[in-house]
């Protein structure tokens, strides 16, 4: 079982940045996929960004050139670093995980994967700008 906790969150003015992270218990022993989802106020949880086993980063077109996925497997923690927030990146942001030997779907990558679903998240961090 993943434990996820994030942190990080806060409220920000436009132009500004935050940086959140996720201590994660343990990772899971098969590939996996590791995202930042998040759900603005009244709306649909959307896929901001996701990471690989093996480090390879994909984003959401309007995170791209403005937020960075990374992890630290040393210290188990995932970070997504934040700048040139705006008020449309309001919203409730969720560390989660896919072990992508549960998904048997196409295409065979992260974001259809957690788009399809994840097998653990947090409990979320709120980001006001």
């Amino acid at each position: 079982h993943v434990q996820l906790v994030e942190s990080g969150g806060g409220s920000a003015q436009t132009g500004g940045s935050l940086r959140l992270s996720c201590a994660v218990s343990k990772y899971p022993r098969s590939t996996h996929c590791m995202a930042w989802l998040r759900q603005p106020p009244g709306k649909e949880r959307e896929g901001v960004a996701y990471i690989d086993t093996y480090g390879s980063t994909t984003y959401a077109d309007s995170m791209k050139g403005r937020f960075t996925i990374s992890k630290d497997s040393a210290t188990n923690t995932l970070y997504l670093q934040m700048n040139s927030l705006n008020p449309d990146d309001t919203g409730m942001y969720y560390c989660t995980v896919r072990d992508m030997d549960t998904y048997s779907g196409y295409p065979k990558n992260c974001a259809a994967a957690l788009r399809a679903g994840f097998n653990w998240r947090g409990q979320g961090t709120q980001v006001t700008v």
